[in-house]
């Protein structure tokens, strides 16, 4: 089985091409940092991982996500090894890409309200109530009296 789940944030903003033919089809590539769980001294915090994504996929990539857009993925890993110039075998591998998603919301992330995504602020069975707010710790308080509310008891 070959398959890599990834959370971390756009090094640089995607590069779009469309191919040539009757049917034009998206390519989005994009690089994405991955920092380290655990950090040893004189070792990288991060790693760098290189994705591509087609069709659908890379034209969301296009219009929503930018340098320092923190997303999660999944895909698999592909050789994408060539010789250079000189001969020589250079390895590397790429990630391809079956589907990402927002790993926070626009205004955490420090994009504010500009036309662009808005996340889902809904609650359960269509009810839109807001969102409680967490103690900054990843985990958010659950409100009294929501168990009226979830479809499943």
């Amino acid at each position: 089985m070959n398959k890599v789940i990834l959370m971390g944030r756009l090094t640089r903003d995607p590069e779009v091409r469309y191919s040539q033919g009757a049917s034009q089809t998206a390519v989005a590539r994009f690089s994405v940092a991955v920092d380290r769980r655990f950090k040893r001294e004189g070792e990288p915090d991060a790693d760098f991982f290189n994705c591509t994504s087609f069709g659908k996929q890379a034209e969301f990539v296009e219009r929503y996500l930018h340098k320092g857009t923190k997303v999660v993925l999944s895909g698999r890993v592909q050789n994408d090894n060539y010789t250079n110039k000189d001969g020589q075998m250079v390895y590397s591998v790429r990630i391809m890409v079956d589907e990402i998603e927002f790993a926070e919301s626009k205004n955490a992330s420090g994009g504010g309200n500009e036309g662009g995504y808005q996340g889902n602020s809904g609650g359960f069975g269509g009810h839109s109530a807001p969102m409680p707010s967490g103690a900054g710790d990843g985990f958010m308080n659950i409100p009294d009296g929501i168990d009226e509310e979830l479809p499943f008891n």
